[in-house]
C-alpha cells in the first residue's frame, strides 16, 4: 500500500521544499485550488467551461447520491476583475426510496443538481503594501436547496447540496529562475449536517517558472502542484496547462488516495 501512493507523498514533499495560480477547482467550476477556495481571480472577461468525473468520497450527500462516481458540467464568467460568477450541474441517479423514480431507472442517471457560484474581490494583492494578501469573499450553492426542503427549510440539513461561504486569503511569493508558491487561507462554513463545513482551509499551490526553451523546460512550465486541507481532507493533485491555458486537466486525490479529475476550457472575451 505504501508503495501504491508514494508517488503522491513526493508531490507534498515538492511543495513543502519549493517556497502560479491554481484555477482548476472543477467540482465548483469556480476558481481555487481542489476542494478549498483561494482569493485567486481569473483574468477580466474570462469565460470557463468544463467538466468533470466526481468521486463519491468528495460529494456531499451520501443519501442522495450514493457511492458512485457521478459527473458534473458547468460554466463560469469574469464579469469583471473582482466579479466571478459560475452554474454548476452534478448528475444524479435513480435509487431506491428517492424521490419518485420507477425501478427500470434505477442505477441510471436521470436528474441534475444545480447550483450558482460567485465570488468578489474585495482587495487586490499588493494594494497597500507589497506584503498584503490578496481578499475575496464567496458563497458556492447560496440558494438553491435539498428537495426535501429547501434552503428555507427549518432543518439546517436542507441548504443547497453544495452550499458554503468563505473569507480567502491568498499571497504568491516569485522564486528567481524557478516558479512561484501561493500560498492560501481561507475559512469555510454552511449549514448541512451531512457534510458539515465549518472552520479553517488551507493550502499551497507551485508552478514553474524555468528559464529555456527546451521541451522539458516547456512540459515543466505547464505544471501546477496543489496540496490542501480543504477543514475535512488532506488532498493532493496536479493541473496541467495545453495551449497556452485554454485547456486544463485537473487530477484530485482525495485524502491522497480517491481520484477526480476533469478539464476545464478557457476563452478570454477580451
Amino acid at each position: 500500500m505504501r508503495q501504491r501512493y508514494k508517488w503522491f507523498w513526493v508531490i507534498v514533499v515538492l511543495m513543502s521544499f519549493c517556497p502560479k495560480v491554481g484555477y482548476g477547482q472543477y467540482m465548483y467550476g469556480t476558481t481555487g485550488l481542489l476542494q478549498m477556495p483561494t482569493a485567486e481571480m481569473q483574468r477580466d472577461k474570462t469565460f470557463m467551461f468544463g467538466g468533470s468525473a466526481l468521486s463519491p468520497q468528495i460529494i456531499p450527500s451520501q443519501e442522495w447520491w450514493g457511492n458512485y462516481y457521478t459527473i458534473n458540467y458547468y460554466i463560469n464568467i469574469t464579469i469583471f476583475p473582482w466579479l466571478e460568477v459560475g452554474y454548476d450541474c452534478v448528475l444524479v441517479k435513480a435509487k431506491p426510496g428517492i424521490y419518485h423514480w420507477v425501478p427500470s431507472t434505477y442505477g441510471k442517471f436521470v436528474n441534475q443538481d444545480r447550483s450558482f457560484h460567485g465570488r468578489l474581490r474585495v482587495w487586490k494583492e499588493g494594494w497597500w503594501k507589497e506584503w498584503t494578501p490578496q481578499i475575496v469573499l464567496g458563497a458556492n450553492d447560496p440558494t438553491t436547496g435539498s428537495w426535501e426542503g429547501g434552503s428555507s427549510s427549518n432543518d439546517q440539513r436542507y441548504n443547497g447540496f453544495f452550499c458554503r461561504y468563505y473569507l480567502a486569503f491568498t499571497k504568491h511569493l516569485p522564486i528567481k529562475n524557478t516558479g512561484e508558491l501561493g500560498i492560501h487561507l481561507a475559512y469555510v462554513y454552511n449549514k448541512r449536517e451531512d457534510y458539515h463545513l465549518d472552520g479553517p482551509a488551507f493550502g499551497a499551490n507551485f508552478r514553474f517558472c524555468l528559464p529555456g526553451e527546451e521541451t522539458y523546460i516547456k512540459a515543466l512550465n505547464s505544471l501546477n502542484l496543489m496540496a490542501e486541507y480543504d477543514s475535512r481532507t488532506i488532498n493532493v493533485g496536479v493541473e496541467y496547462s495545453f495551449w497556452k491555458d485554454y485547456i486544463n486537466a485537473v487530477i484530485e486525490f482525495n485524502r491522497c488516495q480517491y481520484f477526480s479529475g476533469g478539464l476545464v476550457f478557457k476563452i478570454h472575451l477580451k
